[in-house]
């Protein structure tokens, strides 16, 4: 069946045999959050009660026809879900509504929105794109609908200013919003008449008792409640600094690669057990639906006369269907193996499960490479996903860090995973070598006999973008936004095309770069690694005030930059072509006309670099070129790209007469 693009009020035929459907709400700036909902109503477009609104705050219709089913990450965005079971949909309801909302931002943000409409079988009804919305908090994208005794798809396409809570009432829900911790319930205090003259005169404490009086059901509440952050619990009583609290996940006696591999896929798989979010954002990087998890260790399954046994299993029920990705753990240097994991998808797809996950400490250098080519005749109907143990890592801490985990429990699970991962025994690293092919790259850069066609030049571009990857993901653990490892978009999903320009971008000039984009950062933050000279140089560049002179706008620099590095090079750019000046920000401190004194053009951007020297070693952490990488990083966005604003030019001002009316 062909894949129906509905325009606005336009409407199409489910087929017939379609019992369940999947209903997907996405959009693609991941630093935003829409919140989808459904409606069930009747003939007059209300509900039949509160229980026929489904959303975050009750994600299940009163029969359970209707489920919501959270949100989660693509490789496009993000996305929601919501199930419709259409054989047990009562007979007086009409239609199934489809909703979204945001509470932080209007819709007009958000650029492109889309639904799509798919059956059990995974194939797509109906799909729906808009970007009508402007100042609107709610959207009903679509309605799931009976017309004659069969079903039918319509796209909407209708905002609401009011937000989620004013589109429910006009469905008929009722709604209640109030601060419910400013109200005081009613209390009947009972005191016995005969001591209450008595105790008045004498002051005498009277014995009161007080009777509750139940509150009536006020509604629904469309508020999001308020996250509970908890901490990792803090140990205090030790003797000495040689007192070492237990470990949850004991390293003890991890002895070879298969102890590693079987001890870290049984934590992971009991962590994720414990905690559900982590569990959910695992998941997720797999394309699984929102729902209960289940995991299980090396599932054996019967391929010829012989047996395939995968590490591990991951379920997750929805809506009474069952998602299931097989797993493939490495850990330390153990690798990937075609044959392995061609096996998996053979056993996936016999038993018609979704996913074979693979997990190592291999890094993708983007969002869906995979570290093993397979046969392509093996993905028709079953998906290869990797996740590497660093990202693993990055998902809990973030999660810990600006995640909602509201148990103590929780936390200290978590926490302790973590604990284990980066334990060196775990066998789980995070980014630390840059290849076998990196000396010898190195050292034909500072020769100058590195060609373009250099075969080994190509892995070494590969790891840099892989380790490009890594910093993105390490600042997104930290900051908790979305951080992104920045290409031209010509060569964004194309390896190929990326590796030989990184490769090119090196034998001409000696040097290997990336552009780290950080939401709400005055600019990006790019990271160059010069092979010729040894050195790391981190950089950024805002755009300069557009009014006042270049003296004034050098101020203005400089009161953002009071506890930067003396050392730090700052760069004025003017609107002549070519012309530009360059001082060390001691020099500018001590006299800001150092940088603009001669110069008649005017003063439009600037750009402010750190360099640090570069380390040697190919692996580790110390004295390394990535630990070299990774602190320059890490120090320049935190003394000079956190505390930089771009400019904001002030309102304008009204003159007297204006003011007065005149």
């Amino acid at each position: 069946m062909t894949s129906p693009f509905l325009t606005k009020g336009q409407n199409v035929a489910l087929p017939d045999g379609v019992t369940e459907l999947d209903v997907i709400v996405s959009w693609v700036d991941p630093d935003r959050d829409l919140d989808a909902s459904a409606l069930l109503v009747d003939s007059n477009s209300r509900v039949r009660s509160d229980a026929d609104f489904v959303f975050y705050n009750q994600p299940e219709s009163a029969e359970a026809a209707v489920r919501y089913l959270g949100s989660s990450s693509t490789d496009e965005g993000k996305q929601e879900r919501i199930s419709i079971h259409l054989a047990t949909l009562p007979l007086d309801v009409a239609k199934v509504v489809i909703a979204g909302s945001a509470d932080d931002h209007v819709l007009g943000d958000f650029g492109k929105l889309s639904l799509q409409v798919r059956d059990q079988s995974g194939s797509v009804i109906g799909e729906f794109f808009t970007a009508d919305a402007t100042s609107e908090r709610a959207f009903v994208f679509g309605e799931v609908y009976r017309r004659d005794g069969s079903w039918k798809l319509r796209a909407v396409g209708q905002g609401w200013e009011s937000g989620l809570a004013g589109l429910a009432k006009d469905f008929g829900v009722d709604v209640d919003d109030s601060d419910i911790e400013s109200v005081v319930d009613d209390v009947v205090i009972e005191v016995p008449d005969s001591h209450t003259q008595s105790a008045a005169s004498t002051g005498e404490v009277v014995e009161i008792s007080v009777i509750d009086v139940e509150r009536p059901k006020r509604g629904v509440r469309t508020k999001k409640p308020a996250p509970k952050r908890v901490a990792v619990p803090q140990f205090t009583l030790a003797g000495g600094e040689s007192w070492h609290t237990a470990r949850l996940f004991s390293v003890a006696g991890v002895g070879s690669g298969e102890e590693q591999e079987k001890r870290a896929t049984s934590a992971l798989i009991a962590t994720m057990q414990a905690v559900r979010p982590f569990a959910r954002v695992i998941c997720s990087r797999a394309g699984a639906p929102a729902g209960p998890f289940e995991g299980y260790l090396e599932v054996p399954f019967v391929k010829g006369e012989g047996k395939v046994i995968p590490d591990g299993v991951f379920r997750v029920s929805r809506a009474g269907y069952i998602w299931t990705a097989l797993l493939e753990v490495k850990t330390g240097t153990g690798k990937l193996y075609k044959e392995q994991v061609e096996n998996y998808l053979d056993v996936a797809r016999r038993h018609k499960y979704e996913v074979v996950l693979t997990l190592s400490n291999d890094i993708p250098a983007s969002v869906g490479e995979l570290p093993v080519e397979v046969n392509k005749t093996k993905l028709s109907k079953v998906s290869l996903r990797h996740i590497s143990w660093s990202e693993v890592i990055h998902e809990a801490r973030m999660l810990l860090s600006h995640g909602d985990l509201t148990d103590s429990l929780q936390v200290w699970i978590l926490s302790e995973f973590v604990r284990y991962l980066t334990h060196p025994k775990s066998g789980a690293t995070e980014f630390v070598d840059m290849g076998r092919h990196w000396v010898a790259v190195r050292d034909s850069v500072t020769d100058g006999t590195l060609r373009s066609s250099d075969v080994k030049a190509l892995a070494v571009a590969n790891t840099w973008a892989s380790l490009s990857r890594h910093l993105a993901l390490r600042m997104t653990a930290d900051l908790g936004v979305l951080v992104k490892h920045h290409l031209p978009r010509k060569l964004n999903g194309d390896p190929q095309a990326r590796n030989e320009y990184l490769v090119d971008q090196l034998a001409t000039s000696g040097y290997l770069s990336a552009t780290l984009r950080i939401p709400d950062a005055a600019g990006d933050l790019t990271v160059q690694a010069d092979l010729r000279t040894n050195k790391i140089q981190c950089s950024t560049t805002l755009d300069a005030p557009t009014e006042g002179t270049a003296l004034r706008r050098t101020s203005w620099l400089l009161k953002q930059l009071k506890n930067a590095p003396a050392d730090i090079l700052v760069e004025a750019v003017f609107a002549d072509v070519g012309e530009t000046s360059c001082e060390n920000l001691a020099t500018v401190r001590a006299d800001a006309k150092s940088l603009t004194s001669g110069r008649v053009s005017e003063l439009q951007r600037f750009t402010l670099t750190s360099p640090s020297k570069m380390g040697s070693k190919r692996s580790g952490s110390a004295a390394s070129f990535i630990g070299s990488v990774t602190d320059g990083v890490d120090g320049f966005y935190r003394d000079v790209v956190q505390p930089l604003k771009q400019w904001v030019p002030s309102a304008p001002e009204s003159s007297p007469a204006e003011a007065s009316g005149v």
